[in-house]
């Protein structure tokens, strides 16, 4: 175990030094000085949230997906809508995240010990950290420094990875955030601890084309079990849906296991099967966890430093601009 946490240490801190992937000089160490319980004020608080919730991994993980997908990690996703603007946590693909309030909750207690120190922005990375790791997945520095953005915009979510996505569609949208095919495939596994709402499958369920009324690439009784779950005429309650894999609550490679079964819930998911440039690192991931776990430590380190600016704010309440 310790061998392995050193590797994938020497390994982030390889591509760190090979590829500029961030303007502003992000350090592990950032808050040694200024703030150095600040990650351990954090952890109490996302502990706190999963024992009332256990989907709390979920949407932390996925929240740190959408706020670095649409500015960089600028924690714009955290930003309340007002009277003239909508912000990002209100616009459709942000329904699911939720959970806002943990990072409010952790915040709040920051601002207390260190005021005006630790961003926003860094908490919510170093909380997807944690809730991997609390999940039984892969542990890694967290590199921080990040400041907070003043900018949030709900039409800009149109621009997340959608779940209908096929693998070109995918592959451009991480390439446009300075990431590989790999790191697609790698960060994508991240769903191992997801659910998602019927709305975002449906249409491969009822209906699918000309041809077909469920998506032939889907698992015949996979696909009975989920129009159970999602009824034509009941599916939009906000606990319709399903989980993303068969162990929601624990981090590992079974997402892999099931979409090489036919049971990846996206068309997007499944589509990475049917590509020989992704179909390959699926496998890999499906018989080796630990290559899985080591190399979605790196891609996290990379998503993360994707679009930090040395511009914005510490924000003392995360929910607006100061």
């Amino acid at each position: 175990m310790a061998f392995s946490k050193r590797l994938v240490f020497v390994m982030i801190f390889t591509v760190l030094a090979l590829v500029k992937l961030s303007e502003a000089a992000l350090d592990a160490h950032y808050y040694d000085g200024s703030c150095p319980v600040a990650d351990k004020i954090i952890l109490e608080s996302v502990k706190k949230a999963i024992l009332h919730d256990p989907k709390v991994p979920a949407r932390l993980l996925r929240m740190f997906f959408h706020d670095c997908f649409i500015r960089g990690c600028d924690a714009s996703i955290l930003l309340d809508s007002t009277n003239s603007k909508q912000a990002e946590k209100d616009g459709p693909p942000n329904i699911s995240v939720r959970s806002f309030y943990v990072i409010v909750d952790a915040k709040t207690k920051l601002e207390k010990v260190c005021p005006g120190t630790v961003s926003s922005a860094d908490v919510i990375a170093i909380a997807a950290r944690d809730v991997v790791t609390l999940s039984g997945g892969p542990y890694w520095s967290v590199l921080k420094g990040r400041k907070d953005g003043r900018t949030s915009r709900a039409n800009e979510t149109i621009n997340l990875p959608g779940p209908t996505f096929n693998v070109s569609q995918l592959i451009q949208s991480f390439a446009a955030r300075g990431l590989s095919v790999k790191d697609m495939v790698t960060l994508s596994g991240g769903h191992t601890i997801g659910f998602s709402h019927c709305s975002s499958f449906e249409a491969r369920l009822h209906n699918f084309s000309k041809f077909h009324d469920v998506d032939p690439s889907m698992n015949f009784a996979f696909a009975q079990s989920l129009k159970k779950k999602c009824p034509r005429s009941n599916n939009r309650g906000k606990n319709a849906g399903t989980v993303l894999d068969s162990t929601t609550a624990v981090f590992d490679n079974d997402y892999y296991k099931q979409i090489l079964s036919g049971k990846g819930v996206f068309g997007s998911d499944q589509a990475l099967l049917g590509d020989n440039r992704t179909k390959w690192i699926v496998e890999t991931y499906a018989r080796d966890q630990k290559a899985f776990f080591r190399e979605f430590a790196i891609s996290m380190v990379k998503l993360g430093n994707f679009g930090v600016k040395e511009t914005g704010e510490v924000r003392v309440n995360p929910r607006i601009v100061n």
